[in-house]
């Protein structure tokens, strides 16, 4: 979805950029691993780098599994009025079905411990501006979702 929403907002004239756990974690964060509090400075670290790029302009799409509320409210204080929480709304089951990386299956022999969903809670959002239903909807729909709600509270 975070890619998808990447390349119609920047052919639609935005200034855009993912950020997610891979690129973030090779770099600005490559000293964290998963525990509650490394997950926290991560997610602290990239509402900072989100909010020095809305400064610049930027729509900055955070793609990140971050699964705590009070994290996620350290992230939107970083970021300011340009924090818009997105609920990508997905149970268990379709998370792994979905799971191209074999996290889960490695999750649930014990092989990842603190993971997100089988050893580690979530927590769902309780004040989110936007939830996209992504079991029920396919990706365009999803993302056509995504661009509506920026074009109608972004300025470009």
């Amino acid at each position: 979805l975070a890619t998808e929403l990447e390349h119609r907002l920047f052919h639609s004239g935005y200034s855009v950029y993912v950020l997610d756990g891979d690129n973030v974690r090779h770099g600005l964060s490559s000293n964290l691993a998963f525990s509650p509090e490394d997950r926290a400075e991560n997610i602290r670290r990239v509402g900072e780098v989100c909010g020095l790029f809305a400064d610049a302009g930027f729509v900055t799409i955070a793609a990140f599994i971050s699964p705590y509320r009070e994290d996620r409210a350290i992230a939107r204080t970083a970021t300011g009025d340009a924090f818009h929480e997105v609920y990508v709304n997905a149970d268990l089951e379709t998370c792994e079905s979905r799971d191209t990386k074999g996290l889960y299956k490695k999750a649930r022999q014990g092989e990842i411990p603190d993971f997100t969903g089988i050893s580690a809670p979530y927590e769902e959002p309780l004040t989110a501006e936007l939830q996209v239903d992504t079991m029920n909807k396919d990706v365009k729909a999803c993302v056509d979702i995504l661009v509506d709600y920026v074009e109608k509270h972004l300025r470009q």
